[in-house]
């Protein structure tokens, strides 16, 4: 994962596409940190930034209270989107311990064959301190408001409900038996407003 871009530029960028935003509750009351996989510019950013962006923009606003993650997997290309095992492993590592110990639950939205495959795999060795178990897989959306409050006003993007409907109608794709290529979704550019991905709010 090796930047094309100046330091400060990855960082604007991270601001500008919302790949971190803490806003809402779950129906624990804990604040949750939602995470867009889709947005992720792994193939420029590099380590080092992303770790500096959490420590300083992040982790201080999640404070010493209970928190969860909200992490929306769809569209997630390996090729573009995915920062690679040995860099999962140092973020996760450079995590202060507070923050870890605050983490009680990693609401894993439309996460397919691919990934349950990999976490199953990887995923106890990957991240210690039991973070495998806070896992929680949604396989649809209807099933998020079971954990999350609908009222907090959490933004998801569009793409998110097309990629909702289309595993309804092919149910296949949950299993990797049928491709979700038909439907295609452009990666954000580097000069890419995030306007580009239209948001709709749960209230």
């Amino acid at each position: 994962m090796s930047a094309q871009i100046s330091e400060s530029e990855q960082e604007q960028l991270l601001e500008k596409l919302e790949v971190f935003k803490i806003k809402g509750k779950d129906k624990q009351g804990r604040k949750i940190l939602r995470i867009i996989g889709k947005f992720f510019p792994a193939r420029i950013l590099s380590v080092e930034v992303l770790r500096k962006y959490l420590e300083e923009n992040i982790f201080p606003r999640l404070g010493r209270k209970k928190f969860c993650v909200l992490y929306v997997h769809s569209g997630v290309q390996r090729s573009e989107n995915f920062p690679g095992i040995s860099a999962l492993r140092s973020i996760y590592e450079a995590i202060p311990i507070n923050v870890k110990e605050n983490l009680e639950a990693v609401y894993f939205v439309h996460p397919g064959l691919q990934a349950r495959l990999f976490l199953a795999t990887f995923g106890r060795l990957l991240f210690s301190g039991g973070l495998y178990g806070k896992l929680r897989y949604v396989s649809r959306l209807d099933y998020l408001w079971e954990h999350v409050r609908r009222n907090e006003k959490i933004e998801i993007p569009e793409f998110v409900y097309d990629h909702d409907e289309d595993l309804e109608h092919r149910p296949m794709m949950d299993y990797g038996l049928e491709s979700d290529h038909p439907r295609v979704y452009d990666s954000p550019a580097v000069d890419s407003p995030v306007s580009m991905y239209s948001m709709r709010c749960i209230s």
